[in-house]
């Protein structure tokens, strides 16, 4: 498949812009259970501050790479710490997606001010329930002095090569959190097709109020993460985790 990437930034203050900072990578589009057309990837942030208002423009392609549309669609997290990751997903229907045969992807975003606190993601399990979804499972615990609203917690799943298989994003109930209150929450990834291979994943957790830069020490089921603020990354790979998981949940 042929693909062409293009990124556009916008920059707020007198930051200076510093080329490929912010970038777009581990794209692809896949067909869902339901013949929907994903196109997913995701916004590595390599700047020193925090990013927002983060839109990805794709512009659908025909066979003789001709401009079908343009759809956007925006980050999955709402703001990217520097360093750190955030997923998007594009869903078209299947007659939408017709004549789609590759795009390409333009990226916009906002330098954002750092914001202070802590929520960790205190643990988390994968496994598959009675029909086959894949699923993750976990407590998330708000360390700060004030209560979190709007927690969301969002996973991207990587396959074999390293490209973004899938994304979830839930919020857990309730979608508040006092200080050193803490709430379960089920991420479920649907789509059996997408998650046969299944190599590794991440989890983020954040709130309006928070955002971090996490920490990675890793567990075999459950992972314990200690961060400055409230935008959580957790990342399991395949050789350490994953097949662990596997091992110990029964998964097929």
């Amino acid at each position: 498949m042929e693909k062409f990437l293009i990124i556009t930034i916008i920059f707020v203050g007198l930051i200076p812009p510093a080329f490929g900072d912010v970038f777009i990578q581990n794209d692809q589009q896949y067909r869902g259970d339901d013949n929907s057309l994903h196109i997913v990837g995701e916004i590595q942030n390599n700047l020193e501050m925090p990013i927002n208002q983060i839109n990805v423009n794709i512009t659908l392609l025909d066979e003789d790479n001709q401009v079908i549309t343009t759809k956007e669609t925006s980050s999955l997290v709402n703001i990217i710490m520097p360093g750190m990751k955030g997923p998007f997903d594009l869903v078209l229907t299947n007659s939408e997606a017709k004549k789609i045969k590759s795009y390409s992807l333009e990226l916009d975003y906002k330098v954002s001010s750092p914001k202070n606190q802590s929520i960790d993601i205190t643990e988390s399990e994968l496994s598959r329930d009675n029909y086959n979804n894949l699923m993750i499972t976990g407590i998330v615990t708000n360390r700060g002095d004030i209560t979190a609203n709007t927690i969301a917690v969002i996973a991207t799943l990587y396959d074999k090569e390293g490209n973004v298989a899938a994304v979830s994003k839930v919020h857990p109930e309730p979608d508040y959190l006092r200080a050193e209150d803490n709430a379960f929450f089920l991420v479920a990834i649907p789509d059996k097709i997408q998650t046969r291979g299944i190599n590794d994943y991440t989890l983020i957790a954040e709130s309006e109020e928070y955002a971090a830069v996490p920490e990675f020490p890793v567990g075999t089921l459950v992972l314990l993460v200690s961060t400055l603020s409230a935008y959580i990354g957790i990342t399991k790979f395949s050789g350490r985790i994953i097949t662990n998981l596997i091992s110990a949940t029964n998964l097929k």
